[in-house]
């Protein structure tokens, strides 16, 4: 069914394992991701940045595709439609086309300005049955022409941001967006612990935390992250890495000039097939395999 992400993320929370979020780009990547965890039989959050959509043609087909083919494929898991780093602009539009689940980033507001407008986006999105994830601390890299250093979120920033009720929490720990340089120091443990135990200890709750930047993170950096309360983890530069190279290979090999493989149909299978390799891959190491 297609649904929002709070049960879905409440219940990896409980089990310790994480749901994936992947990006859309176009509609091979929704086939893709769609495809994946069908197979795997796992709960997915398909998500879109205003980039994504304007590239798209916009949030309404974004949406629209994703509904439909999630019904010309017969896909039985649950699927969340996320709005990945939004403005809160994009938050209200996407309320209105029925995105399920939206992200609102204020990280760059002042921690007022950030607490005011998600405390709004909580209460409009909630009357609807939608989700809400908010930010605290900037994540690291770029994200749609934001450019971020890395910084570790402040505990009492994610304290106060949990107390407006949002379903999801995303906080700094070191995490980059794009790709990891070879002196990345890896995630701060330390300070997720200290994150995730205030927030109990202020709402008696454990939310859900995600994770941006998942592409490149270590493997044993992922499930120690999962095991300290990282339930949903946000994966896109590591499709378009494997599309991007399985593409090349493709090509470099002479394949495309063979019959009429030059034909789009034909010609993106071999990234459409490496993206979904890429997604199983992210699941089985995620833990949601079967967790549908």
């Amino acid at each position: 069914m297609i649904t929002n992400s709070t049960e879905m993320l409440d219940k990896a929370r409980k089990e310790h394992y994480a749901v994936p979020a992947f990006n859309v780009n176009n509609l091979e990547w929704a086939r893709a991701i769609l495809e994946a965890a069908e197979e795997a039989k796992s709960p997915v959050i398909i998500q879109a940045t205003s980039g994504a959509a304007n590239y798209m043609g916009s949030f309404r087909l974004v949406y629209d595709l994703i509904v439909d083919m999630y019904h010309a494929l017969n896909i039985t898991v649950p699927v969340s439609i996320h709005l990945d780093h939004g403005t809160f602009y994009d938050a209200i539009k996407t309320l209105g086309i029925k995105f399920t689940s939206i992200m609102f980033d204020g990280s760059a507001l002042p921690l007022d300005e950030n607490l005011d407008k998600t405390k709004t986006l909580v209460k409009l999105a909630h009357a609807e049955d939608v989700s809400v994830e908010a930010e605290v601390g900037t994540i690291g890299g770029e994200e749609d022409g934001v450019i971020a250093d890395g910084e570790i979120a402040p505990v009492d920033s994610a304290v106060k941001m949990a107390e407006t009720g949002v379903d999801m929490l995303a906080v700094g720990i070191g995490n980059i967006h794009g790709k990891y340089p070879k002196d990345w120091k890896g995630l701060n443990f330390d300070h997720l612990k200290k994150i995730d135990q205030a927030i109990y200890n202020q709402t008696g709750k454990q939310l859900p935390l995600v994770l941006h930047g998942g592409s490149g993170i270590p493997d044993d950096q992922i499930r120690k992250a999962i095991q300290l309360g990282i339930s949903k983890i946000n994966v896109n530069t590591e499709g378009q890495l494997a599309f991007h190279q399985a593409m090349r290979d493709y090509v470099h090999s002479d394949k495309d000039l063979e019959g009429k493989n030059y034909d789009p149909r034909i010609f993106l299978k071999a990234g459409t097939n490496a993206l979904k390799e890429m997604c199983l891959d992210r699941i089985k190491v995620f833990g949601s395999e079967n967790k549908a």
